[in-house]
């Protein structure tokens, strides 16, 4: 794995190969494979300076620059790509509008350079990296969850990473991934994976899916960014 510098907004990203992933559904004991391109993914979830640098707010419950920003939707997520990737002179990734429902759409430009949420399976085969096990690692050595949190989210990076350098996919905080959930059942719920703070250990597992709606604001809830590589 190829870990950037970072960008002037310091955020970190970490370079995925092209590989292949295998999602699978509890719910509906569904399995379905997934082929991916290579893409990179931020080392870690969105911090709460991080998100105020770029939007000028600071929406969390719990206050701390390093801990992760979380009270966020779905769409304040994707308008948060956006207007990274205005900040860093990229291309945005989302186009927003009203949707028939009165909930604000978004068309993805995959033809875009700039900065996006994960789809999930972009996610999974990250937080994966290469194992094929419910963990990439122990536990409480990998993820804060309700056993070891204090029932609270720990600033970034604090546990072990994978093996390809991604810290905190599996609990902390759940991550918006771009992907709607089931929209036949759910409509236009999204995906969230990896588990949090508040979660019992049986949530903080690779496969886990979880669905919210767009709109909604949690706060064991946050993000991390991505981005194609085009060309």
């Amino acid at each position: 794995m190829n870990t950037g510098t970072g960008t002037d907004t310091d955020i970190p990203m970490v370079g995925v190969p092209a590989g292949q992933v295998t999602l699978s559904d509890r719910r509906t004991q569904r399995s379905w494979a997934v082929e991916l391109a290579p893409y990179r993914i931020a080392a870690s979830v969105i911090t709460q300076a991080q998100y105020a640098q770029v939007t000028g707010e600071r929406p969390s419950t719990a206050q701390g620059d390093r801990l992760p920003v979380e009270g966020v939707s779905w769409l304040d997520a994707a308008r948060f790509c956006n207007a990274l990737s205005r900040h860093e002179s990229l291309a945005p990734a989302y186009r927003l509008h009203s949707g028939t429902d009165g909930v604000e759409g978004v068309e993805w430009d995959t033809a875009a350079d700039g900065y996006r949420l994960p789809t999930e399976a972009e996610w999974e085969y990250a937080c994966r990296a290469g194992t094929t096990g419910a963990r990439y690692g122990q536990l409480d050595e990998i993820a804060w969850h309700r056993g070891n949190s204090q029932e609270r989210p720990h600033e970034v990076g604090g546990k072990q990473p994978n093996a390809w350098g991604l810290h905190d996919t599996l609990g902390n905080v759940w991550e918006w991934c771009w992907d709607v959930y089931d929209a036949e059942v759910y409509g236009s719920y999204r995906v969230l994976r990896g588990g949090g703070w508040f979660d019992e250990h049986w949530s903080c597992r690779a496969s886990v899916r979880r669905r919210s709606h767009p709109t909604f604001r949690i706060d064991d809830t946050g993000f991390r960014v991505a981005r194609s590589v085009l060309g």
